[in-house]
């Protein structure tokens, strides 16, 4: 005997409610929600900066427990994220805190006779030539901020780790991975975080600090990088951790290729919008359970692509996974007044890790870098995705 309507429709509302009993829907993205946000991240990166100038890497934000593992490239990585906050908004207790950052990376660098400057991060048994680019990303954005004729020696700085970056070409147009802590000689495979790292940060050196030099390396580098870690596996729509790995430096610097109007570069526009969409459609980023950040910096670099070139299909697609996926992790901000089920029941934390973002949404361990990558997010997510509303309404 098969049972009344009623009470199908009932026992399959009873599965759904305790499967989300956990869950809250989150509220819909509004420019007002991406303010507050940013506004808890800055107070974050703020506070785990130490008097050194580095950060405190990976903290439990219930216990205040700081876990012993180091990670130069994220220290790099976060530094640059409070650059870009200070671009965002300039303000003296961001200007104070990039300076002490790059302060500390200068201290533990080393300038070779030829000028090249690279960094001895300390207790590190080799060069990562991440770490370079980041701060050398970290200077460019710094000094677009600032008056063009201050920070002369900063300027000095970033010239010569541009060196160490040109200097870490291969012959396949790729950059070697580590370099020799001896020398800043470069040394082991390539890396495609690191490439598309060092991509970014010499193409936005040619962009906007006038390093014209540098646009037959950038065009060489593209060109390589983009063969080896994103053309087959589009291609052949293969999930590749070394795509994955590549993907948002990549989406960040074809955006700027486009920019620039260099000859053949209009190009970069359609390969951004077909790396956002392999990061939807093949890695499924919405699908996955840990903080996917990083996903949204190269995604919406392709929704401002879209919007540039009239791809209205590709439009639409960024910006339903761009509406979903941020407003899920919007929810994992320790101190947002939209904090997931999880955070809420947290009624004690410490305070200095107010603004932080969780790596997963029960997770209270807080990695510096996670909360930078959103940081990032959330300020491209202002800039291309919600300011027509506000700009309206000014």
């Amino acid at each position: 005997m098969e049972k009344p309507i009623w009470k199908v429709v009932s026992s399959a509302l009873l599965v759904c409610l305790c499967l989300c009993r956990d869950q809250v829907v989150p509220e819909p993205l509004n420019r007002t929600i991406l303010d507050q946000s940013l506004a808890l991240g800055r107070q974050f990166l703020l506070a785990s900066q130490l008097p050194t100038g580095a950060f405190r890497y990976h903290v439990n934000f219930l216990t205040g427990e700081e876990a012993p593992e180091e990670s130069p490239v994220r220290q790099a990585g976060a530094l640059w994220g409070l650059a870009l906050i200070h671009q965002d908004r300039p303000s003296a207790e961001t200007r104070e805190a990039v300076l002490r950052g790059l302060t500390f990376f200068s201290q533990h660098s080393h300038r070779t006779s030829e000028g090249r400057r690279f960094i001895r991060f300390p207790g590190d048994s080799n060069g990562d030539s991440g770490v370079v680019a980041l701060v050398a990303l970290a200077l460019i954005d710094f000094l677009r901020a600032e008056p063009v004729d201050a920070h002369v020696p900063l300027r000095q700085q970033l010239d010569e780790y541009l060196l160490c970056l040109r200097s870490l070409e291969r012959a396949d147009h790729r950059f070697y991975g580590q370099y020799l802590l001896s020398s800043g000689e470069g040394a082991g495979a390539s890396s495609p975080y690191f490439d598309g790292e060092i991509l970014l940060a010499l193409v936005k050196a040619a962009r906007h600090l006038q390093h014209e030099e540098l646009q037959p390396l950038v065009l060489r580098a593209a060109e390589a990088t983009y063969a080896t870690y994103a053309r087959e596996a589009l291609d052949q729509r293969r999930d590749d951790p070394k795509t994955k790995g590549y993907f948002q430096w990549a989406c960040l610097a074809f955006a700027e290729l486009h920019a620039s109007q260099w000859p053949d570069t209009q190009q970069y526009a359609q390969r951004a919008i077909e790396l956002a969409q392999w990061m939807i459609d093949v890695h499924r980023t919405l699908d996955r359970s840990l903080n996917t950040a990083y996903a949204y910096e190269g995604i919406i670099s392709a929704y401002e692509l879209a919007q540039s070139v009239g791809d209205a299909t590709a439009q639409a697609q960024f910006r339903r996974v761009i509406e979903t996926g941020l407003a899920k992790l919007s929810t994992w901000q320790v101190g947002s007044a939209h904090a997931n089920a999880y955070l809420r029941g947290q009624s004690v934390y410490h305070a200095s890790c107010t603004g932080g973002i969780l790596t997963a949404d029960k997770n209270p361990w807080l990695r510096i870098d996670t909360t930078q990558h959103q940081m990032h997010a959330v300020i491209l997510a202002r800039k291309y995705v919600w300011h027509a509303a506000v700009n309206a309404a000014r």
